[in-house]
């Protein structure tokens, strides 16, 4: 028996870039064709979201529009195309909503490459509403064992990281540096690292981020506000001073992407995964030519790299440190992002 969908839901809207976000109530949406409605139950708030409303990138987003793109909840309706998923099985809106299927890099499984995709919370309206149009192709399977507030996190950040590091070729019993290893996206680095047999070198700054990260299992950590010398004291935590094999920067601003290609070992991977807003990549062209150094983007997972990170949570294998704010509350945790206030991740509950 279908569900009671109501007219109306819950919302956090802007009008136009910059804001202000406003809490009302909007319609809700009948899914397409090719589409399904989600009730979403939790919402992660990713710092994507926080770009989207300041305008920071060089892409415009839909207006109005509700950002949002970690949503977790349990498909209500979808459209007379759909087979692949059922009214009750619970599923995922993720950053990419939506892409051709057709092009030549969703036909090799590059599908967030498409040059038209569909962007939750970006392009098209998001997850910090109550119910939540996507595509069904794109969707993330949620098995029903995971709970839904866990796992929200997972659906961006997770899955984000969890390709940074595939990206990265790091093997097992190799080393990994996290540049921004404290916050929502570091936090979940740290677990895929260790689940996939890597040692990490923490790099953040504060003692309740120090905490989080030993409690992670870090094999070090290195506070570059306390540090005199970031480089030296990264090499210096490596096997023979050479540096780490691989780094994930998800740091949120500029200066640690200058840093990295100095102390990454010879023929070692530099990972680009944070977004600083009108940030650039700068590297010595005399080291990294003499270390062979590979320096390198990653965007978010394809639907098998989401399939597979939900997989290591569902195992146990991840746990995204997180709390429980109300919808009604995603100005104040916004307000803490924009101070570096949070450690781990901040998840929205849809029905406060």
């Amino acid at each position: 028996m279908a569900p009671e969908i109501p007219k109306e839901q819950w919302a956090q809207v802007f009008e136009k870039t910059g804001g202000p976000i406003e809490y009302k109530k909007i319609p809700v949406q009948k899914p397409g064709p090719d589409e399904v409605l989600i009730n979403i139950k939790y919402t992660g708030v990713c710092h994507t979201d926080l770009h989207a409303l300041k305008g920071d990138w060089p892409l415009e987003t839909k207006l109005p529009l509700v950002g949002g793109h970690e949503g977790a909840g349990v498909v209500v309706a979808k459209g007379d195309l759909v087979d692949s998923i059922e009214i009750g099985d619970h599923a995922g809106v993720k950053w990419l909503n939506g892409s051709c299927l057709a092009c030549d890099f969703c036909m090799q499984a590059d599908e967030p490459l498409c040059p038209n995709p569909l962007l939750s919370g970006y392009t098209v309206d998001g997850s910090f509403q109550q119910y939540c149009i996507a595509k069904a192709a794109h969707v993330a399977h949620i098995p029903k064992e995971c709970p839904l507030d866990g796992v929200a996190p997972v659906l961006c950040a997770g899955i984000t990281v969890y390709k940074g590091l595939k990206e990265s070729g790091a093997k097992p019993g190799e080393t990994v540096a996290i540049v921004g290893a404290g916050g929502g996206l570091g936090s979940l680095a740290q677990q895929y690292a260790k689940a996939m047999g890597l040692k990490v070198i923490a790099i953040d700054t504060g003692d309740d981020k120090k905490k989080m990260c030993e409690e992670l299992g870090a094999h070090a950590y290195i506070d570059f506000a306390k540090s005199k010398d970031v480089v030296k004291d990264v090499q210096n935590a490596t096997e023979g001073g050479l540096g780490p094999h691989a780094v994930l920067l998800v740091a949120v601003s500029e200066k640690p992407f200058q840093q990295a290609a100095e102390y990454v070992r010879p023929r070692g991977t530099v990972v680009a995964i944070g977004l600083p807003a009108g940030a650039f990549l700068k590297a010595p062209v005399f080291g990294t030519v003499v270390k062979m150094i590979t320096i390198k983007g990653s965007y978010v997972g394809n639907r098998k790299d989401t399939k597979e990170a939900i997989e290591f949570y569902r195992r146990g294998l991840i746990k995204a440190p997180y709390k429980i704010a109300g919808l009604s509350e995603l100005q104040s945790v916004f307000d803490k992002m924009e101070k570096g206030d949070i450690t781990g991740r901040y998840v929205l509950d849809t029905s406060k």
